[in-house]
């Protein structure tokens, strides 16, 4: 069996029950786990691959929580730079409709090597629109070629504008067709073990593009598998009208009259939440991922995360899409977490080490996941290691490196290990070709925004 040795390290930060910080801290992995974390001199003076820390922070692997990683096609498109959600969704649809497999797969790729040059070492992707060859086996090509752990959900459309949804009606799908798929994929993929690097999602776009029983239909389906459950929910104040409008229903109450509540299911967003819903939430152990730069994007509105952590609400990190966030940087988005909570009057709205552990173990318990999001022994070997000695932690990491990472300005990592793999060494993504994928990428982008 291979082993790994990092050891020296400045500081390294357990995110365990304990929250430990060790210093000249260290961990041991065995093949994909870790076999001890603690000070350099209490573990084992060799390994078949050793990297010395010194230097450096080391966290637990990030996980995000909700993307749509196609969208890295149309980021900054000027039509979209100031519209709100609905209007944002209208503009897009047609341009997105233009997609192959190829522009899926390569546009995962370059949106999952960004997640991970900022530290993300689990990722959720939602892909919900399927025109033309596209699969979603094509962006979990992508995944496994880079060696990140990838829990992508099968999302999917079928209520268009002809139905009273929102997408155009050449964009969905026929239920029939959707529900056959998501089995495929979860009979193909889905690794339910300790250590699984592929989970499969069963993930219905939104109220206001699938129907009331597709919903329920696709909530069954998982449940019969043992796989979680996804969806956009309580965006916008104008999803909140179309569910009143269109099933006398709030969001939340629209979501458990279909079955969507419990430890299964988490939304993305959960920004117009009252507290009645939030105590709902939190007695089914009911999940958010919080996206707070792309609610900041389109003037959604400002997730409610400390009355959610208060209640028990299970809370996890996310950049969501790349077209509404125009960014994947997972450090950064924690960064920006604990200053919007904190926009509303609140100095200590979420704190730095708050906003790093739902990046890490709250992002874990949302994916319903024990064996990631901290550094023990008995957990998978997905870690990561930031510079501290770097012009923008100057005068901070001295003090607090674990705050410096969230208060200062965001930084790329330099190392990083997924399943006992080096996948980051000295700041350089070790499997992809960097500036060949940009070039394809930015040609297929160019190509789908401009045709006609």
């Amino acid at each position: 069996m291979e082993t790994l040795l990092i050891k020296n390290a400045t500081v390294l930060v357990t995110m365990d029950d304990a929250h430990r910080r060790i210093a000249d801290g260290g961990l041991f992995v065995r093949d994909n786990v870790i076999e001890a974390v603690g000070p350099t001199d209490t573990l084992p003076a060799t390994a078949d691959r050793v990297i010395n820390a010194q230097g450096m922070l080391l966290l637990p692997g990030l996980v995000n929580t909700h993307h749509h990683l196609y969208q890295t096609l149309t980021r900054a498109v000027p039509a979209v730079q100031d519209a709100v959600l609905f209007k944002w969704l209208k503009t897009l649809y047609p341009i997105w409709a233009r997609m192959d497999g190829e522009a899926v797969y390569v546009s995962a790729k370059l949106g999952l090597a960004e997640l991970l040059l900022s530290g993300a070492t689990t990722v959720s992707d939602h892909l919900y629109i399927y025109p033309n060859d596209v699969a979603i086996d094509d962006e979990i090509r992508a995944a496994q070629e880079l060696g990140v752990r990838f829990h992508p959900c099968r999302g999917s459309m079928s209520r268009g504008e002809s139905q009273g949804g929102l997408p155009p009606d050449r964009v969905v799908e026929q239920e029939d067709a959707i529900l056959r798929d998501t089995q495929r994929v979860i009979e193909t993929y889905h690794e339910p073990g300790p250590y699984g690097m592929v989970r499969i999602v069963v993930a219905p776009c939104s109220p206001f593009s699938v129907t009331e029983d597709l919903m329920r239909e696709s909530a069954a389906l998982a449940r019969s598998y043992g796989v979680h459950l996804h969806t956009h929910l309580a965006e916008t104040a104008d999803e909140e009208d179309f569910c009143k409008a269109t099933a006398g229903k709030r969001p939340v109450a629209y979501a458990e009259s279909l079955g969507w509540l419990g430890d299964d299911v988490w939304f993305a967003h959960g920004v117009h939440i009252n507290a009645e819903e939030i105590a709902l939430m939190a007695q089914t152990r009911t999940g958010v991922a919080h996206c707070p730069s792309s609610n900041m994007r389109l003037a959604s509105g400002i997730a409610p995360v400390r009355a959610y952590l208060d209640a028990g609400v299970p809370v996890g990190l996310a950049v969501d899409g790349s077209a509404s966030n125009d960014s994947s940087h997972l450090l950064a988005e924690a960064r920006i977490a604990l200053l919007l909570q904190r926009v509303q009057g609140n100095p200590a709205g979420l704190t730095a080490e708050e906003a790093l552990w739902i990046a890490t173990r709250g992002g874990a318990e949302v994916l319903g996941r024990d064996d990631i999001g901290q550094l023990a022994p008995g957990k998978a070997a997905d870690c990561i290691g930031v510079r501290l000695d770097t012009v923008g932690y100057a005068g901070g990491a001295i003090h607090d490196p674990l705050a410096a990472t969230v208060f200062c300005q965001p930084q790329d990592v330099a190392l990083s290990v997924i399943n006992g793999r080096v996948i980051i060494e000295e700041g350089q993504l070790l499997t992809a070709e960097l500036p060949s994928l940009i070039e394809r990428h930015n040609a297929i982008s160019r190509r789908l925004v401009t045709m006609t």
